[in-house]
């Protein structure tokens, strides 16, 4: 496989990535401007920047810049390894990382009324949408008619049917604490990067309570928020689905749930022109 097509794989299978250039390239080194490397997230590449330990540094720092989301620009000068350098060449070279993300996926799990109002918002803020409940009814292109994946499975299943990555985000807006018991502990071993359960908190101690009981670490429990959303006194489902999407943009993006005022208002008025 060339190097363009398994760039356009990335994108079309929605994976992560690093695209890594050399921008410029002085003196002797072991490839030159132009070349390129795509990294993976477990290291495996396509393409290379020349071998060696440059290429190894190169690797980590693109590792780190698929999850932070963050472009490097990596100067090396290869001369002295005693000093540091990675190799002996004589040359310098600098590297241009550019981190490749995938689409966020948003799982809508257990399509109620509440699970309806969500995959639908999602899919208007441009989320990736699944939808998974063990009722296959409620889990069809009829049912919910903005997902992109339909997984008719029981929660504890979800796993082994989709890739739950760091760009993940799950939503659990299942029917009672039975399903959420069963299914969490398969959830909580996933690198998702969001895990909410709705309802009030004494549902959630219940749940909680009985996880502990059934030998789940509270380390992975503290994962899950719930109640979910921000606090907008919200009533309808739409209203609901409007607070927990609320939460997840502020997480995705930093946020901090306050009410906006002057020193936030240039960002409003950019997005309006």
């Amino acid at each position: 496989m060339s190097f363009y097509q398994a760039l356009a794989e990335l994108e079309a299978n929605n994976q992560a990535g690093a695209l890594c250039t050399i921008i410029k390239s002085q003196g002797s080194t072991p490839r030159h401007t132009g070349s390129k490397m795509l990294v993976y997230p477990d290291g495996q590449i396509t393409g290379t920047i020349g071998g060696g330990e440059l290429e190894n540094r190169v690797i980590r720092a693109a590792q780190e810049a698929i999850m932070d989301g963050k472009p490097r620009h990596l100067e090396y000068s290869m001369a002295d390894p005693a000093r540091g350098d990675p190799g002996v060449c004589g040359g310098q070279v600098e590297v241009y990382v550019e981190p490749i993300q995938p689409k966020p996926t948003l799982v809508v799990i257990g399509s109620g009324h509440v699970g309806k109002a969500v995959a639908h918002l999602a899919h208007w803020l441009g989320f990736r949408v699944a939808v998974n409940d063990d009722r296959p009814e409620f889990c069809t292109p009829e049912a919910v008619p903005e997902a992109d994946i339909y997984l008719p499975v029981p929660l504890q299943e979800l796993p082994e049917q989709l890739e739950i990555n760091p760009w993940t985000y799950l939503v659990l807006t299942t029917r009672g604490v039975l399903v959420d018991i069963a299914g969490l502990p398969a959830l909580l071993d996933t690198s998702a990067a969001y895990i909410g359960v709705i309802g009030s908190k004494r549902r959630w101690e219940t749940t909680r309570h009985k996880l502990l009981e059934n030998g789940v670490p509270i380390e992975k429990i503290e994962r899950v928020r719930s109640p979910i959303g921000l606090e907008l006194n919200a009533e309808t489902p739409e209203e609901i689905a409007v607070s927990i999407l609320a939460e997840i943009i502020m997480l995705r993006q930093g946020g901090d749930g306050r009410v906006m005022d002057s020193s936030h208002s240039s960002k409003a008025e950019s997005a309006q022109n």
